[in-house]
């Protein structure tokens, strides 16, 4: 805490490291929403938690702040739970260790959880604090975001009465999000089928390794490498050089997360190892051309197995998975008309998981127009049917559209104006944030996103600049100084 001594936000950072002790994977919230009905408990606020574990605390407005509407200050309780492969971590259990460098925080070798914790110990701070003037407030931590905004969709919309909203889950200081994208999962079943080794081989693990990965949605203009397709390409290829049959392949946890690691188990020809070692030097090569100044760490590597099943996936289900991994759609679709520079529509394959009857492809579409979303779903249905195939559809959630008339967003602009004498800039992303739900759960409910500068999101190199928490935690108490204006 030596490092944060001084700051207006020193408290902030105190609560974001009470909660980075504290599991909250998507999923498994329930300790950490339990903690957040003692916070409440404990400062007399009224408040609720849900059978899914979503918070909504409320906290009266402070004396003379009677008549300024009321607002809601809004985050989400979970975390995307990555780690490096050497990095021995519990996610159940373990503690996010925090690291401070550079005027950075960063984890030990995991994912930080600053999306979202640090929304989650701004809202506890301005709970917590008692000289900060504030109208009627209601802050709502939601659980599940990071799967599919789940606890957004099940929340109780009458618990809210606050038609002003606070989100604070965007990632760049100095930019105010007045627009996202929609989207929805996939999971694409390709069938598998199985037959035995007869003759001698050996085993070893085709690896992907060292790319940056990052967030599907705001990184996915980067040009940063897909472990998948990578691997789909290095499978490909490897037919010109040498026969091999696959027994298996695994890459990624989230279908919302870029993969930076793929593998692939396949079986060669006793004795055929240096031509593998020689393959997999060569794309080392090719893809490190390729991506330089992106992925320039990208590496290939073929690595023995002690094991030695003889199960390999037939002729027709290793032709179609081949097939599938490079022709599967993945990365942009197509780029706004209206505001250069941003993504309207892509897809990210995430996972890839292979079962005892299916090989399986999770992705993550997006879209900030809803009819390219439905677009980009019927093609995978295409590409599912005539591999023979089956395609599933799940958590499609709603694209947040511009207001033209935001008197929230014009305080911002106002109060950002005046702290920091330079106007902040309004933008849309293509990422989903919860204002996407909520614009069709509230009705009228004006709404802002904003946060401080936060890096790769959603992988272990995540980091969140200390001076920029500062900044957005000095904006956001000035906007609730300056609520009366919105009377």
């Amino acid at each position: 805490m030596n490092h944060f001594e001084g700051l207006e936000s020193e408290r902030v950072f105190y609560f974001f490291e009470e909660i980075s002790k504290i599991p909250r994977c998507s999923g498994n919230e329930k300790e950490i929403s339990d903690y957040m009905v003692r916070f409440a408990q404990e400062r007399n606020l009224e408040v609720f938690q849900d059978e899914i574990y979503n918070i909504i605390i409320k906290k009266p407005a402070t004396p003379g702040y009677e008549a300024a509407p009321s607002m809601a200050l809004q985050g989400h309780l979970d975390m995307v739970c990555e780690k490096n492969m050497n990095i021995v971590h519990d996610f159940s259990k373990d503690p996010i260790s925090l690291v401070v460098r550079d005027g950075m925080i960063y984890a030990d070798g995991t994912t930080l959880g600053a999306d979202n914790g640090i929304a989650v110990a701004m809202a506890m701070a301005v709970l917590d604090s008692k000289d900060l003037s504030h109208p009627a407030l209601e802050v709502i931590l939601t659980v599940q975001e990071e799967t599919g905004l789940t606890g957004a969709k099940e929340l109780d919309s009458s618990k809210i009465d606050s038609r002003i909203l606070i989100n604070i889950d965007s990632e760049e200081e100095g930019k105010l999000l007045t627009s996202c994208a929609g989207g929805l999962r996939s999971r694409l079943d390709l069938p598998a089928a199985w037959t035995f080794l007869e003759t001698e081989y050996e085993l070893f693990s085709l690896n992907v390794k060292g790319l940056s990965g990052g967030h599907s949605g705001a990184q996915i203009n980067l040009g940063r490498g897909n472990a998948i397709r990578i691997l789909g390409r290095i499978l490909r290829d490897l037919a010109k050089t040498m026969k091999y049959e696959i027994q298996a392949v695994h890459a990624g946890s989230k279908d919302n997360v870029i993969p930076r690691e793929a593998s692939a188990v396949i079986a060669i020809n006793t004795g055929s190892h240096e031509v593998l070692a020689d393959f997999a030097e060569k794309w080392t090569s090719v893809l490190r051309s390729e991506f330089a100044l992106k992925d320039e760490g990208v590496l290939i590597e073929a690595a023995k197995r002690e094991d030695s099943s003889s199960r390999v996936l037939d002729m027709k289900s290793k032709r179609d998975l081949i097939f599938m991994l490079n022709h599967h759609p993945n990365g942009i679709e197509t780029m706004s008309a209206h505001i250069p520079g941003l993504v309207e529509s892509s897809l990210n394959i995430g996972v890839l998981e292979t079962g005892e009857r299916c090989i399986s492809f999770y992705s993550a579409v997006r879209s900030s127009v809803r009819t390219l979303k439905h677009e980009i779903a019927e093609r995978l249905q295409l590409l599912a049917d005539y591999a023979g195939a089956s395609l599933t559809l799940s958590n499609e959630y709603p694209e947040w559209s511009f207001n033209p008339e935001s008197k929230i967003r014009d305080l911002f602009v106002s109060c950002h104006s005046e702290l920091f004498r330079s106007a902040p800039e309004i933008v849309a992303i293509h990422a989903g944030v919860e204002c996407g739900i909520f614009s069709e759960k509230f009705e009228n409910m004006d709404m802002i996103s904003f946060g401080p500068d936060a890096f790769d999101a959603h992988s272990p190199d995540e980091h969140v600049s200390i001076k920029s928490v500062d900044n957005c935690y000095r904006l956001l108490k000035e906007v609730l100084r300056s609520s009366l204006q919105l009377a």
